[in-house]
């Protein structure tokens, strides 16, 4: 499960939206968001974006850390996501994610089990290693 608190609203509302229409599938949300009004959404989200990003105190491996740095920098993650990791609008905060989340969203988006508004993110991950991916994690949950 993400950490929701200080995520991006634009994000959480896109992504409530998809949830809502049937167009991004987590079993966990089946329901949850029927009847809800496209201004519930965004009071939620706007309710969870003025929340503090949670923090957790997490263990860094220097050498998964420094790899998952450089895996970043050669895919340009910080074109869309900012540099410091924080997002912007319709694109998610990464920074201090869960890395059980980010490793299994990533690997979702690799394997076209998962869409966002768009297929950037498909694209970005195919052919990305399991591996890679876990540094990737490591690096985005436990801070530059």
């Amino acid at each position: 499960m993400p950490l929701l608190a200080g995520q991006q609203s634009e994000f959480l509302v896109l992504q409530m939206f998809l949830m809502r229409e049937g167009l991004r599938v987590v079993p966990e949300m089946k329901g949850m968001l029927d009847g809800w009004s496209d201004g519930d959404l965004e009071n939620v989200a706007a309710l969870l974006a003025k929340q503090p990003p949670r923090t957790e105190n997490r263990t860094r491996d220097e050498k998964l850390h420094a790899r998952g740095a450089s895996i970043s920098r050669a895919m340009g993650c910080g074109s869309c996501h900012l540099a410091d990791y924080s997002g912007q609008r319709q694109v998610p905060r990464l920074a201090g994610q869960r890395e059980d989340y980010l490793a299994s969203a990533m690997k979702a988006y690799r394997d076209n089990r998962r869409a966002g508004a768009d297929t950037n993110m498909n694209g970005l991950m195919a052919g990305v290693s399991d591996a890679d991916i876990a540094a990737l994690a490591h690096y985005l949950a436990t801070g530059k």
